[in-house]
């Protein structure tokens, strides 16, 4: 059974998310400020945490922003008003895995939960396992080094920090590299999710690892379809362009 921890202060809501999740096979434990969440966090006992945005004691925000600057995970869904378009951006920027907008049906909140998890156990799987020789699972192009097997992604020798998120969009761009990722595809390999899902998140993904590579990767845009990762530019011998 998968531990979850939810950080929000409506007991009412815990309450009922422990009776329904009980059902599908999770446990739930409940912390109802910020600075409690952290301290259960602390444990590594928890699986996913739900997190709302807003706090009796301090920002969802900040909790996540602790919990991104001391743990690797573990992934963390935001629970945001449902008017709130920046809370969601700001989230997903921070290092969210997903959101979600109170009031929600159960059953899209399992959905989310269940997709987030099984992607999140596929890349702990990935980066434990006995790792084949170096040239079957490091691609280098351009300033770029990703390291398949360890997960990790080097610009000009120095670490970027990728979420678990941006690195599988990385990843699947880079194993297609010059031809067009479809956006389902995206959804599905990278975010876990089932194609009826709107793809805001992608995009927001998309658009933070971007920023995360500056200039050094060229990821094109193909409207209406996917994307690409464009392969470097060869320079021509003797200086001829």
């Amino acid at each position: 059974m998968n531990n979850i921890l939810l950080i929000d202060d409506d007991p009412e809501l815990a309450e009922m998310l422990t009776s329904y999740l009980e059902g599908e096979g999770f446990i739930l434990e409940a912390a109802f400020d910020g600075r409690t969440g952290l301290e259960k966090i602390d444990t590594g006992e928890h699986e996913l945490i739900l997190l709302d945005v807003m706090l009796p004691d301090m920002s969802g925000f900040n909790v996540l922003s602790s919990l991104r600057n001391n743990h690797s995970g573990p992934p963390v869904i935001m629970l945001t008003g449902r008017g709130e378009e920046i809370d969601r951006v700001v989230g997903l920027e921070m290092g969210a895995d997903d959101y979600i907008a109170k009031p929600f049906p159960l059953r899209e909140l399992l959905a989310r939960m269940r997709a987030v998890l099984r992607r999140y156990e596929t890349g702990r799987r990935e980066s434990e396992a006995v790792p084949t020789p170096p040239a079957n699972r490091i691609m280098e192009f351009g300033d770029v080094t990703l390291n398949l097997s360890a997960r990790t992604l080097s610009l000009e020798n120095s670490a970027i920090h990728l979420t678990s998120t941006e690195f599988d969009l990385i990843e699947q761009l880079a194993l297609n590299m010059g031809n067009i990722v479809e956006r389902t595809a995206l959804m599905e390999k990278a975010l876990g999710r089932d194609v009826e899902f709107d793809d805001y998140v992608l995009n927001v993904h998309m658009s933070n690892l971007r920023k995360k590579l500056g200039g050094h990767v060229s990821i094109k845009t193909i409207r209406g379809r996917g994307y690409l990762l464009a392969p470097p530019a060869v320079e021509p011998a003797n200086g001829v362009r």
